[in-house]
């Protein structure tokens, strides 16, 4: 039998409350009918009483109240036609109800917290891994990891193929399959996400169901944290601020109870953007009320920053193909370097882009004996391609392939970006929120041209 929690104890003892008004004035004129009524009452009567009996001596006193009011039930059930007797029994039954609603409210401990967390691509779970972690350890609550389905979207907006990345999340996460939880039915106290755009998203969207518009209405509390870190940025930079405020007033800004940024000075920026923008969308009330969005905007920090700041290189397991690449024949290390490729370099860039990852490509194989490539583009780039720019994928698609054939460098698609991080040595590549956490770790980082091409 599945447990009462307390609000539904208190639920249940509201629901007793209104069924003893309405009883006692209807008995009379309608006694088969309040006869009905009081054995539905009964029942959840005996049931909440069993939940209460088994949890120990400390719960009795509740269980002889119940009793107590079942038999008056039942007195109610032997006299309906006793309308004296009826307002009698319904005064005593509600003095009853209110010492069980009081005794419940404040001598029964609050219940534990749920608390979830819907990624939906796992290699942007670091977002909210530490977040979970601090909740995970915590008694009082219990937290649920339910990665949510996503589509790739074709150039018209519609949806294309479904894909679920449950199955591939760090081993000491344990999963819960999102069509095994009911979000209305359970209404957790928290709900955590890292996608904020809803159907705005030209390239994927998570299923319908799980856009924050809707699912707010199933929690306490929605949180919002961008799966991204931006470049720090001065709250008076506005020409620095106009590349990013996008990010700003999104759907998961807009209706999520609170959201979470880097640092105080992005909060500032988002507070700032944020009202600008509702004031330009026409919205009123909290959105453009600058003490409620200071209590909205949090800037305590990024998890992702977290997760890669509490990552040893020698907890790491590096796959034997990546060793191969990596170790020389005197068991030394080459340096690592990390090559991240990004969606915005190749959506300006396109062709000019393609001709320099050649050209990337031919200078670290030259160099192979000294240096090893790890590259890592953005995981959404095919979907970003073939949505966007579907001429690009097939001329992409030759280089990527060439590149994993070949061998001689290090191709990571895993979910585990962070791994990346910490074992390479130095960032080249994109800009990209990935250098603000190899400034974090204070490696180097090159920034390259795409128009500054060596001979291929």
């Amino acid at each position: 039998m599945e447990r009462y929690q307390k609000k539904d104890m208190l639920q249940t003892i509201e629901t007793l409350l209104r069924a003893n008004d309405t009883i006692s004035k209807v008995a009379a004129s309608n006694p088969r009918g309040a006869s009905e009524a009081l054995i539905q009452c009964q029942e959840s009567a005996i049931a909440l009483g069993t939940d209460l009996e088994v949890r120990g001596e400390k719960y009795v006193p509740f269980v002889q109240m119940l009793e107590d009011y079942c038999e008056n039930l039942y007195q109610m059930n032997e006299n309906l036609i006793d309308e004296s007797f009826i307002r009698k029994a319904a005064k005593r039954i509600r003095k009853q109800l209110i010492g069980l609603q009081n005794g419940i409210k404040y001598e029964i401990p609050d219940d534990r917290k749920q608390i979830v967390f819907l990624p939906y691509k796992a290699s942007m779970w670091d977002s909210l891994e530490s977040v979970w972690k601090a909740t995970d350890e915590d008694p009082d609550c219990d937290a649920y990891v339910i990665p949510v389905p996503y589509f790739d979207k074709n150039p018209d907006g519609s949806f294309k193929e479904e894909h679920y990345e449950g199955d591939q999340y760090p081993k000491n996460v344990p999963i819960t399959r999102y069509d095994e939880y009911d979000l209305e039915a359970e209404h957790p106290d928290v709900i955590y996400i890292h996608n904020p755009y809803d159907e705005c998203n030209h390239v994927t969207s998570v299923h319908p169901y799980f856009y924050s518009k809707n699912i707010r209405k199933f929690t306490d509390k929605l949180v919002y944290v961008p799966y991204f870190i931006l470049k720090e940025i001065e709250p008076t930079d506005q020409a620095a601020i106009d590349s990013m405020k996008h990010f700003c007033f999104t759907p998961g800004t807009i209706y999520a109870d609170q959201v979470i940024v880097q640092s105080e000075n992005m909060r500032q920026i988002y507070i700032n953007e944020y009202l600008k923008a509702a004031k330009e969308m026409g919205l009123g009330a909290e959105h453009v009320n600058r003490r409620f969005l200071e209590k909205k905007f949090l800037g305590t920090g990024s998890p992702k920053i977290d997760k890669v700041m509490n990552t040893k290189k020698e907890d790491l397991e590096i796959p034997a193909e990546w060793l191969k690449i990596i170790e020389k024949p005197d068991g030394s290390c080459k340096k690592i370097i990390f090559y991240n490729t990004s969606v915005s370099a190749l959506l300006q860039y396109s062709e000019n882009m393609l001709r320099k990852m050649e050209s990337v490509f031919k200078i670290f194989r030259e160099n192979q004996d000294e240096v090893a490539l790890l590259w890592r583009p953005h995981p959404l780039i095919q979907a970003t391609i073939e949505s966007m720019r579907p001429q690009l994928w097939e001329a992409y698609k030759k280089i990527r392939d060439r590149y994993i054939e070949e061998g001689w460098g290090i191709y990571d698609d895993t979910a585990d970006m962070d791994r990346a991080v910490v074992i390479s040595d130095a960032y080249y590549g994109d800009h990209s929120s990935v250098v603000q956490l190899y400034r974090q770790l204070r490696k180097p980082i090159m920034l390259q041209q795409p128009y500054y091409v060596s001979s291929v």
